[in-house]
């Protein structure tokens, strides 16, 4: 009798043991899959990251190209080139100020300064003396202006290439939230 007992309590402790032995490898299993489930997420999200940043960069590279057409476009580029100058200047807020362009732009830089001065001037209250630098930009820049004060210390870009690069970069922030 004492010997069933014994056999059944050793039956009886091998049950439990192989059941704890496959209670442990399903555990297994589920952590494998949920971590095979979690790594095919992360790459679903990187991949659709990656999408959304190639699209960006395609986006932007073809709107760098077709920057110079912008100052082509003599009904337009005025009024650009007005708004980029007095910005700079708005953001400058300096008495004295040297103004870079390119050469081509010259004239019309020449024609729009009086009229934003002007506007500065009532915007401001100062009076504001801009000398235009013969060391243009390059003739292969977009357009836009690049100004300087105290001997270098300050400046400003307006550029149409500068305005493309800090939308370029705030469009890349927002796209990874």
């Amino acid at each position: 009798m004492e010997m069933l007992s014994r056999s059944g309590r050793l039956v009886q402790q091998q049950r439990q043991k192989i059941m704890e032995f496959y209670e442990k490898k399903e555990k297994q299993v589920e952590l494998q899959r949920k971590i095979q489930s979690s790594n095919s997420l992360n790459e679903g999200r990187l991949l659709c990251l990656k999408a959304r940043e190639d699209h960006i960069r395609n986006v932007l590279d073809e709107a760098r190209m077709n920057l110079s057409k912008i100052s082509n476009d003599q009904a337009r580029y005025p009024a650009i080139l007005k708004g980029l100058i007095m910005q700079a200047l708005l953001q400058m807020l300096e008495k004295d100020v040297l103004l870079r362009c390119r050469e081509r732009d010259l004239n019309l830089v020449e024609k729009l300064l009086p009229e934003c001065l002007d506007a500065l001037e009532r915007e401001w209250g100062e009076k504001t003396t801009v000398k235009i630098d013969k060391d243009f930009l390059p003739p292969e820049a977009a357009g836009g202006v690049e100004l300087s004060a105290k001997g270098g210390k300050i400046r400003v870009s307006s550029t149409l290439e500068s305005r493309l690069e800090l939308i370029a970069s705030q469009v890349s922030i927002s796209a990874l939230k």
